[in-house]
């Protein structure tokens, strides 16, 4: 049975950040007009969500438009986590998952890389 782990804000940006330096260099210069963000909590329950145009959707007319948010949820990761190694392993699954769509992978695909 899950329990909440507590974090404070300043400890879960740091795990959030520390996922983000596991993504591979080559893949991170690629991001483009794309920030995180951690939130308190999504009522819908959600651990993360990926807002914007994916970069395979991108054309010709894509430019002057704001940029893409990707948000991460703090407690909606810490209530189903027991613990904060838990807690550290769903950030980076969940920071991966919302990266993945800024690059056009799809739910279904993420499922079959293991990532769902």
């Amino acid at each position: 049975m899950a329990g909440v782990v507590e974090l404070t804000r300043r400890e879960f940006e740091e795990l959030v950040a520390d996922a983000l330096d596991t993504i591979p260099e080559h893949l991170a210069r690629l991001m483009d007009n794309v920030v995180l963000t951690v939130e308190e909590e999504s009522p819908e329950g959600l651990l993360g969500v990926y807002e914007g145009v994916p970069l395979t959707e991108r054309g010709d007319t894509y430019f002057g438009v704001l940029p893409d948010v990707i948000h991460i949820y703090q407690r909606n990761i810490c209530a189903i986590s027991e613990t904060r190694e838990q807690v550290v392993d769903e950030v980076r699954v969940t920071v991966v998952h919302e990266i993945a769509h800024h690059f056009g992978i799809d739910d279904d695909r993420l499922t079959d890389l293991g990532w769902g």
